[in-house]
Formats: C-alpha cells, sequence, structure tokens
C-alpha cells in the first residue's frame, strides 16, 4: 500500500473515532488568543482579584479556553442583541472538574443581565434542573445554560 493511502487511512479514522463533541469544540486558544477574538466583540472579563492567572481562583483566565467555546459566547452576545457580555468564570481552577468543564476549556460563567436573561429564557428550552437543583436550559445546538443565581454557567459542546 502506498504511504498516500496510508495516510488518508489513517486521517480517516482519527476524524470518524473523533466525538461530535470534539470535532465542535475546536482548539485550545492563549488568554491573548481568546482576549483577541472577544474583547473587539464587547465581551470582556472580570475577576474579585482583577487578575487572568489560571492558577488562581480569584482570577479569570482563558487560558486553554476551546476556540468552540469562544466563538459560542460571540454568537450568544449577537443573538441576544445586548451591548456587551461579562465573563465572570474561565479556565482558573476551583471550578467543578469533569470532561466538559471550565478547566478544559468548555465552560465559561456570564454574568446576568436582564437582555440576555430574557432571550435565554426565551430562546431556549427548559429541561430538567441540574443534580444540585439549578435551573438549565438546553439551546438546539446542544450548550447547556445554567441559572447559578449569580451568573449563567454555560458549557458549549
Amino acid at each position: 500500500m502506498k504511504l498516500a493511502a496510508v495516510v488518508s487511512i489513517a486521517a480517516f479514522l482519527a476524524v470518524s473515532l473523533a466525538s461530535p463533541f470534539e470535532e465542535r469544540s475546536g482548539v485550545h486558544l492563549t488568554q491573548a488568543q481568546a482576549e483577541a477574538r472577544l474583547i473587539p466583540e464587547g465581551i470582556t472579563a472580570s475577576s474579585s482579584g482583577g487578575c487572568t492567572s489560571k492558577s488562581n481562583p480569584t482570577c479569570t483566565s482563558y487560558d486553554g479556553i476551546l476556540s468552540g467555546t469562544v466563538d459560542g459566547v460571540i454568537t450568544l452576545k449577537h443573538a441576544s442583541g445586548v451591548s456587551s457580555l461579562v465573563i465572570t468564570g474561565g479556565t482558573e481552577v476551583g471550578h467543578a472538574s469533569g470532561t466538559f468543564s471550565h478547566a478544559n476549556g468548555y465552560k465559561v460563567d456570564v454574568r446576568h443581565q436582564t437582555g440576555l436573561d430574557n432571550y435565554i429564557h426565551s430562546a431556549f428550552t427548559r429541561i430538567a434542573d441540574r443534580s444540585d437543583g439549578f435551573p438549565q436550559w438546553e439551546a438546539a445546538s446542544g450548550n447547556i445554560y445554567c441559572d447559578e443565581g449569580t451568573h449563567w454557567d454555560i458549557t458549549y459542546f
């Protein structure tokens, strides 16, 4: 078998065996790469520590966030019609673990605001409460928006 055929078969298998979530989630970004995409869109970060270090739980970090998550936040901002969006939690330590976690780049916390809240409630489907009792909404894309009281905990698959 020729080398080109072997490479093509290997590439096909790699794509075929990837989960649908992995295909849609994109690549991990640095803090600077994520900021370069978010800030021009009117999406900023806020943290109690006023910092971006991934190793400090009082910071809001984008280090290691997935490009699909960044795309999702940008889409949410535009679809909701709000003029700005504030991310209060990213990839920094201190969040729950798991495959589709903050640390792995799939989740962000976003500050409540009336226009955003109204959009999520009207555009998405109310689903069962999360195991800790917080209410959730699901987008047609499969993304989950959980109202944790002080903010939205959003999982972008």
